[in-house]
């Protein structure tokens, strides 16, 4: 429902005969930002852990997923990271419900592409939730960022006009 429609306007908004193309005021909120050090842009095409390791490539490839509609698996990502740094045992819990409903079930707002049985297992984990109860799930939305977003992301014009600049 939500996804079908987040799909078919992405389609639309990338078709330039149906308008303008998204990329083009993501392409100018990206070029914008000169504090970017250029050793740390050119740093990221080294590896996606340089990309996540920096806080303006996080930034940058988080405003490269919002143009592909895909930003929600960089968002559970970050929210994973923040999470294992939660102490307090009803935080944590707390915490750990509001991802799962937000990121992990089926059919949640921004439902994160994982197979049935990580699903599953997330599920399970939440009943005595510990600062590790996310880690297959975000493995693997990990892993898909890696092998597909961050190589387009490399190939992006965006990127490549960062890498210009530096």
């Amino acid at each position: 429902r939500a996804k079908d429609l987040k799909t078919r306007l992405g389609i639309l908004l990338h078709k330039p005969e149906l308008g303008h193309r998204i990329g083009t005021s993501s392409k100018l909120q990206l070029g914008s930002r000169r504090r970017d050090s250029s050793q740390e842009v050119l740093e990221w095409r080294e590896s996606f852990d340089q990309l996540l390791k920096s806080k303006s490539g996080v930034t940058a490839f988080h405003t490269f997923l919002k143009t592909e509609f895909s930003e929600e698996n960089l968002d559970f990502w970050l929210a994973c990271e923040d999470f294992k740094k939660t102490r307090s045992k009803t935080k944590l819990a707390s915490k750990a419900n509001r991802i799962f409903e937000e990121f992990v079930q089926t059919e949640a707002p921004r439902e994160v592409n994982i197979d049935h049985e990580t699903r599953e297992i997330t599920r399970k984990n939440l009943s005595g939730a510990t600062s590790a109860c996310f880690n297959e799930a975000q493995a693997k939305t990990r892993t898909l960022m890696e092998k597909d977003s961050y190589p387009r992301f490399l190939k992006s014009a965006s990127y490549q006009d960062m890498t210009k600049q530096a």
